[in-house]
């Protein structure tokens, strides 16, 4: 990490970013890339700007940035015709590269990439109001119903088979058969959960290879950090890591959002006793995703509103297990466990929303 902040200075005059470099601390609590905010002077004021180190191994930056420009633009367009909505605080605003570009490349750490901050505004790794939780599924949702019309260059698809749980549970299976640290013996009870719950992976598979549910551009991880809420008024801003935009189900956004938002505890939690889905939170994100979403849901999506949150802390639960069974090699870790502990979180969550089933299900809006 000190390797990488001595060579902000240098990267941060690849931007056409105004002022002169002051400062740069590192920011967020993503699991992926190195997020840093980096703060300049112009003699005047100063001004704040993030810049990510991506992570290459995972992703391939040149794909991931060409569809966030065309969603970005996509996004500003439609937007502009609302005259009283400030385009800097409603979508992501890329900094270009003073050749033009939009990458920065360093021969020692790779990629980089830059936004303009929006101040003045929250993100939150655990909910602390109900209503945080709507704000946050009426922007996701108004994001998805905005792309409905996406009529640019097809997005590249750049994390393939992303949400496909059957593929995921075949990957956790061949991680526990090979388990090269020797750690699937302490996974016993974990392992005989995922089996119990094979069933869960094929449910929306099913669904989207039978036609019943199509396909929709949406963001793909909505868990609670990447939302903006304004920091005074507590409104839905802005819709953050667009890095997994790409065509998916609508009930994979909505599944995720329970996944974030019902759990009290953080995502981390070496006890797992504590994860009890909340029920407020889950009405309150159904009302504010229907309302986002402005009734372009079908009937079959509103049906399986529920068992989408069952199914993505499923799945995210199967990721972080199989990761921690590899070596935790694709969720960066701050400690020794840590990706055991978040796949037992998720699979605790799983199991307080089958307990509940029929009183979430009860909060869903027939019509």
């Amino acid at each position: 990490m000190n390797d990488v902040l001595t060579l902000i200075p240098h990267i941060f005059k690849r931007f056409a970013m105004r002022g002169t470099y002051v400062s740069a601390r590192p920011y967020g609590s993503g699991h992926i890339n190195e997020t840093f905010l980096v703060t300049s002077f112009d003699g005047n004021t100063h001004r704040r700007y993030l810049m990510q180190h991506l992570n290459t191994s995972i992703f391939d930056p040149h794909a991931v940035m060409e569809n966030i420009q065309h969603v970005t633009q996509h996004l500003r367009k439609k937007l502009s015709y609302l005259s009283s909505v400030d385009l800097e605080r409603r979508v992501l605003t890329l900094i270009p590269t003073r050749d033009g570009g939009v990458l920065a490349h360093d021969d020692t750490f790779g990629y980089w990439r830059a936004y303009l901050f929006i101040d003045n505004a929250k993100t939150f790794d655990i909910l602390e109001t109900p209503q945080q939780a709507f704000e946050a599924a009426l922007t996701f949702g108004s994001f998805q119903q905005l792309l409905l019309d996406y009529d640019g260059p097809a997005l590249i698809e750049t994390m393939p088979d992303y949400h496909h749980t059957v593929k995921r549970f075949q990957a956790f299976q061949a991680a526990v058969k090979a388990d090269p640290l020797g750690r699937a013996s302490e996974i016993a009870p974990e392992i005989d959960f995922a089996l119990r719950h094979e069933p869960l992976a094929h449910s929306l598979i099913d669904l989207k290879a039978s036609g019943d549910i199509p396909e929709r551009i949406i963001h793909n991880d909505t868990k609670l950090n990447n939302v903006l809420l304004d920091a005074e008024s507590g409104q839905g801003l802005c819709v953050l890591d667009l890095d997994t935009v790409m065509p998916g189900l609508s009930l994979y956004d909505f599944g995720d959002m329970v996944r974030s938002a019902c759990n009290p505890v953080a995502e981390d939690c070496p006890d797992p006793q504590q994860v009890i889905a909340r029920a407020d939170v889950f009405e309150a994100l159904v009302l504010g995703y229907l309302k986002g979403t402005a009734g372009t849901l079908l009937p079959i999506e509103r049906e399986h509103l529920f068992s989408s949150g069952q199914l993505l802390s499923f799945e995210c639960g199967l990721r972080f297990l199989t990761d921690h069974l590899c070596g935790d090699t694709y969720f960066r870790t701050q400690r020794s466990g840590q990706n055991l502990d978040r796949g037992r979180t998720q699979f605790a969550l799983v199991e307080s929303l089958e307990k509940q089933r029929d009183r979430f299900r009860a909060l869903i809006p027939r019509s």
